[in-house]
């Protein structure tokens, strides 16, 4: 009996430090425009959590980053290319997980009217994108496989809607942009895709933490607690596209058609950060050192925090 009494006190003080430590640990988390709420909320993983979450949403990777660099959230998704601009800046974080998707929607849309058809016919025209965004990557890369460079067009560096606002107007040609804003261009603009993402970019997207939440021996527990939650709703996501694209077309404000052409045609999966996706973010890395937007060679090594682990198969 002592010894059952003495467990079942164990027990009860563990369930009081847990609770404890709920009311004391905020995640402060950082999302983009229809990404890691819209997929939890829908797949309700957002329930009994053991600690609470502030989120702040950004319409595009920089200000993100931004917040991740200024300590003002813990966590973030952002895209390979944003990611590695902020770390050359000197943002104290690390990548602690990768969400893999098919490139194809990082892409360059034209006016369904426009006369260019391929990466060659950029020569000389204008390009709106975010300054270090995946868009501008792409285009960037567009760039490349057409021999070109990015002296043989003018950039306008422009926010998404500000960009969208410039094409419809006709004061720039092209618009280098990434999902959902291109699924709903096509849908709803009847904008088309001139080149796609596929075998330009890498298709990769990181959870990204700071080095303070990663000291933070209960916010990366946290953080572990809600990377499995998230890489579990996104699995459930992909199974049920139909039911998530509704929710996910609320959430965003997007039409149902658009919001589910942008995640069906992505497929994407969270893992734990592996050899491949550190050689493939140094080869991004080296690419814009060469294009001259990286100011200095950047080894993406210790950018990475390999001990966060996703279970698949949950």
């Amino acid at each position: 009996m002592k010894l059952i009494r003495k467990t079942l006190l164990s027990l009860a003080l563990f369930a009081s430090a847990h609770a404890v430590m709920a009311e004391q640990i905020t995640l402060r988390v950082a999302d983009q425009k229809g990404n890691m709420r819209a997929q939890m909320e829908a797949a309700g993983k957002l329930a009994n959590l053991p600690y609470k979450i502030e989120w702040n949403e950004f319409p595009a990777a920089a200000p993100l980053a931004e917040a991740l660099n200024a300590q003002a959230v813990d966590i973030g998704i952002i895209g390979d290319a944003p990611l590695l601009f902020a770390e050359a800046a000197g943002a104290q974080v690390k990548a602690v997980a990768v969400d893999k998707y098919d490139p194809y929607g990082t892409a360059l849309v034209v006016k369904g009217d426009s006369p260019l058809h391929s990466a060659a016919d950029l020569k000389g025209k204008s390009i709106a994108t975010n300054r270090g965004s995946i868009g501008h990557f792409v285009a960037l890369k567009a760039l490349a496989s057409a021999g070109l460079t990015s002296k043989d067009v003018t950039f306008r560096f422009l926010t998404p809607s500000d960009a969208k606002l410039a094409l419809t107007q006709g004061s720039v040609d092209v618009w280098a942009t990434w999902e959902p804003y291109t699924a709903f261009a096509e849908t709803q603009d009847h904008f088309r895709v001139l080149v796609s993402g596929r075998n330009l970019s890498a298709g990769n997207s990181f959870l990204a933490a700071t080095d303070k939440a990663l000291a933070d021996n209960q916010k990366r527990q946290a953080i572990q607690d809600y990377l499995q939650r998230l890489a579990d709703a996104q699995v459930w996501a992909n199974q049920h596209i139909d039911s998530y694209s509704q929710t996910l077309a609320k959430i965003i404000g997007f039409p149902p058609e658009a919001a589910k052409l942008s995640f069906s045609r992505a497929h994407p999966h969270w893992q734990s950060i592996d050899a491949a996706t550190e050689v493939q973010q140094q080869q991004t890395a080296d690419f814009y050192h060469q294009q001259g937007l990286l100011p200095v060679q950047l080894d993406v090594k210790p950018t990475f925090e390999n001990s966060f682990k996703v279970q698949t198969g949950t």
